[in-house]
Order: structure tokens, then sequence, then C-alpha cells
């Protein structure tokens, strides 16, 4: 029977473990953002996962649900345990709560005895390529109606604007995976994106204060063939500037740095790290933006772990030589309406030669951001030159 209570919200760890992951699990259940944290570690041994835990305020692992190693759960004052297809068994003598992983609504109509199951996938899951919704909509309607059912939490593809969605539907809950972790990309920032082209330390920290006196609130500290100390030194500063003027600072290339530096995120071309890589060292929180030249390679990068795509080149430019193919605005066209047709909403910032004049036709193909280098760096004024660009993007939506 579906128990009379709110809508629950449920966070499902990275299958990874990451640096202070204890404690981000601690600050998603502080703010009551979500009920319930399942850990879900399908390689985990035995002592990784007890670190884990011992790492977790006690007062808190009530609210905790294990998805493997259930003989910790007792003895750690676990609240829940997770069956699915490697652990298929509930321990003799447990009497915490009890969820399961199903995958038909015939499942759902035959589930009992348990305190929630969930469904998946409910829409197209970026994580599990060719796992997409084939669900009957009659069918799970009714089962959904139905009041002699366990609550049935909605898993897949779920991200904060959904969750919505998916309570209207029907459904007693939802289920988030990497939209949990993520930090969410506020798009008014992510409008323009000023990329610096420094020869010197001092060059860089100018080009990037001149950019955020004249608006914008998106730095990339891009700066080929510095050494590591320069970047450091750089970098530092800069993100100080960032933080005083609440705006993005992401460092070009150097996964290494990005904690040293301050910085929020970082952004690979298709030769930096591996997009899987970077996410494992960095966490989920981190920003993590992907050059991208096809839709193939927008896929790719969004399942590897990618926040947003760098989508170019627009034109040739000299700052970016070795990508092809050229997109032109047919290109960016294309590109938007195949995310809009996959029902994926990741930002897209469009890159590579683009000036002044382009902005209004290149917002209107449906990109999230433009970015932009030389046009602001070589202006006569630069502060001027980001606000009128600023007033362009804004004018052109």
């Amino acid at each position: 029977m579906v128990a009379d209570k709110k809508f629950i919200r449920i966070a499902i760890t990275p299958p990874y473990f990451y640096k202070n992951e204890a404690g981000y699990i601690e600050s998603v259940l502080r703010n009551d953002k979500f009920d319930f944290v399942h850990i879900r570690k399908p390689d985990a041994t035995s002592v990784e996962m007890d670190s884990l835990i011992r790492d977790i305020d006690p007062d808190m692992r009530h609210r905790l649900t294990l998805h493997s190693h259930f003989e910790m759960a007792s003895q750690n004052g676990i609240g829940g345990i997770h069956l699915n297809s490697r652990n298929p068994l509930r321990p003799e003598k447990w009497h915490g709560r009890v969820s399961i992983s199903l995958h038909s609504i015939e499942e759902c109509s035959k589930a009992e005895d348990y305190t929630y199951a969930t469904l998946s996938p409910i829409y197209s899951s970026l994580s599990k390529p060719g796992y997409s919704n084939s669900f009957n909509r009659h069918e799970l309607d009714s089962m959904l109606k139905s009041e002699r059912r366990v609550p049935i939490i909605a898993l897949g593809g779920i991200t904060d604007d959904l969750t919505g969605t998916v309570e209207d539907a029907g459904f007693d809950g939802a289920a988030m995976l990497s939209g949990a972790w993520r930090t969410n990309i506020d798009i008014d920032k992510f409008k323009l994106q000023f990329i610096t082209h420094p020869s010197s330390e001092t060059d860089a920290i100018r080009q990037v204060r001149e950019a955020i006196e004249g608006g914008c609130r998106w730095v990339q500290l891009r700066w080929k063939n510095a050494s590591e100390q320069q970047i450091i030194s750089a970098g530092k500063e800069i993100a100080d500037i960032c933080r005083k003027h609440n705006s993005i600072f992401i460092l070009d290339d150097h996964v290494e740095l990005v904690e040293i530096c301050g910085a929020d995120g970082v952004h690979l071309g298709k030769n930096d790290m591996a997009i899987s890589e970077a996410r494992h060292i960095l966490g989920p929180h981190t920003i993590i933006g992907a050059t991208a030249n096809t839709t193939d390679d927008i896929m790719e990068a969004l399942r590897s772990g990618a926040d947003y795509i760098g989508y170019g080149p627009f034109r040739f430019t000299t700052t970016k030589k070795n990508l092809s193919p050229v997109l032109g605005l047919n290109g960016y066209r294309l590109a938007t309406g195949f995310l809009k047709e996959n029902g994926i909403s990741a930002p897209i910032v469009a890159i590579g030669g683009i000036t002044a004049s382009d902005i209004s036709e290149v917002i209107r193909t449906g990109v999230n951001g433009i970015a932009m280098s030389g046009c602001i760096i070589n202006a006569p004024d630069p502060i001027a030159e980001t606000a009128g660009i600023i007033n362009l993007i804004n004018q052109s939506k």
C-alpha cells in the first residue's frame, strides 16, 4: 500500500570515491535537499566502504542506504539497504529500510514488502548509452494510480528541473545520480566566457581584471607554454579577483592545479587529460568543460562527466589551429537541435573566431553562451568592449 507521505528525494553517490566525500554527503543531508543518500560503489572493497562510512557523522547514518556490503549496515547505524542484481538478498534479522531496483512495470506491480522501489530508466541516461525509456505510458500511468503497490521512485536522467514533472506524473519520489552532486551552472554568468591569451603573469591578470570590470562573470585562464609556477601565481590572483566579483574561474588543461589555484573548474581540450580521469581526481562538484567539434564528441564528453561543452570552431582561428570542422551557424543549429531532440540540457558555449558582429546570429542558433578572446584583448578599450558584447548578447536572446 502506498504510504501517505511526502515526495521522497534520493541522492545516489558516484561509483568512485573522491576527496572529502563524507563531507559532501553530510552537506546534502544537512540542507534537507535530499531525504536519503544511497551509497553505490559497485567495485568498493570492504576497507574503502568502511572508511567512508566511519567518516560520516553517526547522527546522519540512519539516512544512508547501502547498495553493497550489507554486513556493515547494522554495526554502523545505517538506515537502509538496497537490493539489486549484484546483491539480491536481504540479510537475516534486518529491520531497517529495504529498497530494490526494478526495470519493468510488471515488476512494480508484483513488488511487496519494500520501503520503496526505484524504477528506471524514466528518462534517457547519459551515463548508460542506449539506456532509454521504453515504458508504455498508459501502463505506467495505470500502475502509478494503483492503490496497492509499494512507493515508486523515478530514476534515470532525473535533474532538478524534472522532479516536479515526475511528482505530477504520480511517482512517490525521485532519485538523482550526477545531478545530485554537480554544481549547477549559472547560465547568466555562462553567456560570455572570456579566455585569456597572455604573454606574462601581469598580462594575464590585467586581461581578466578588464573583462570582469566590463561585466564578464566567467573567465578562463588559458596560457599555453607557461610554467607551472606561472600558472599558479597568476591563477591565485585571478581566483581572488573572481571571488570578489562573484565570477567563475576556469583553468585550461591543468587538472592538477585546480585546487592549488582555487579555480572553480577546468576546461579540457580533445588532447588533454581524459574527462573521466579528471572527474575522478576532482570529484563531482568541480566544473569540467570539454571541447567538442561534432555531436558525437558532445555525447561522449557528457557521458564521461563534462558539465558544459565548448563547441567549435565557428570559423578558423589561429588560437585553435587543429580543430575541425569549421561549424558555422548551421553547425550550431544542428547541434542545439540534436540536444533538444534528445532531451539534453547541458549548456553549450560557441567558440572559435567569433567577433562582435557575429553575436546576434550565433546566439539565435540556441547556444547558451559565447567564448571570446582576441576581440576583447585587442580592443582599444577592453572594458567598454566587454560591456558592449554583453549588451549584444542580452539583446539577441
